[in-house]
C-alpha cells in the first residue's frame, strides 16, 4: 500500500443552499518530498446519468432544449442549451435514474439502456461522476409529452432530429454541452447511426 500524499484534511461548509459547497484545506506532499498547504473549494451536487436516445431505423436522436442560468451569466445570451437527457441520481442506481429521467424529460418509456462509460465532468471543482448511456427508442414508446418534472421547473422542449443534423450542430457550435458532445462523438466513433 502506498503512502498517501495528502494529510491533515479539514472540511468546512461554505454553502448548503442548493447543493453543498465545501472548503478543503490540507497538506499535499510534492514530488520533491516537501509538504505544501493547499486550499480548494469543492462543489458536491451528487452524481448523475446522461443518455443519447437513438432510432437506428430513422437515423434520428432525441435531444432536449432548456434554459441554463450558469450559461446565461457566462455569455450564452439566450441561456438555452441543447442537451441529451440527463439527471442526478439522488441515491438511485444510474440505470434506474436514467430510465426515469427519459420518461420525465422526453415522454418515452424505454426498457433497455447500455452503459458506455463514466466520467468526472469538472474534476477541478465538482465531485460529480456522470454515467453515460445509449438507449434505443421507437415511436410507439412515446407515452407522454415529456417536458420535465412539474416540481423541478425544467420547461424542457423535446427535439427529435437526424443524427447528421446533430453532428452539424456540434460542428457549428449550436451544441456546446459537454455530455452531449461526448455521447454524439461516441455514437459517431462506434457507427451507431
Amino acid at each position: 500500500m502506498s503512502k498517501s500524499n495528502i494529510q491533515k484534511i479539514r472540511k468546512e461548509v461554505l454553502s448548503d443552499n442548493w447543493y453543498t459547497l465545501y472548503k478543503y484545506t490540507y497538506e499535499y506532499q510534492k514530488s520533491d518530498g516537501h509538504w505544501e498547504n493547499q486550499m480548494r473549494e469543492v462543489y458536491d451536487r451528487g452524481n448523475g446519468a446522461a443518455i443519447l436516445l437513438i432510432n437506428k431505423k430513422k437515423g434520428s436522436i432525441i435531444l432536449t432544449k432548456q434554459f441554463r442560468m450558469p450559461t446565461y451569466v457566462n455569455g450564452n445570451t439566450s441561456g438555452m442549451m441543447i442537451e441529451v437527457c440527463a439527471g442526478l441520481l439522488d441515491g438511485a442506481h444510474p440505470e434506474d435514474c436514467i430510465k426515469k429521467e427519459v420518461e420525465e424529460e422526453t415522454g418515452y418509456k424505454i426498457n433497455q439502456v447500455q452503459k458506455v462509460f463514466e466520467s468526472y465532468m469538472s474534476p477541478g471543482s465538482v465531485t460529480e461522476i456522470l454515467h453515460f448511456f445509449i438507449g434505443e427508442y421507437e415511436d410507439q414508446m412515446k407515452i407522454g409529452e415529456g417536458g420535465g418534472a412539474e416540481d423541478e421547473s425544467e420547461n424542457i422542449e423535446v427535439l427529435e432530429i437526424s443524427f447528421d443534423k446533430a453532428m452539424g450542430m456540434l460542428v457549428n457550435g449550436e451544441i456546446k454541452d459537454a455530455k452531449t458532445i461526448m455521447l454524439l462523438q461516441y455514437a459517431s466513433l462506434n457507427h451507431l447511426l
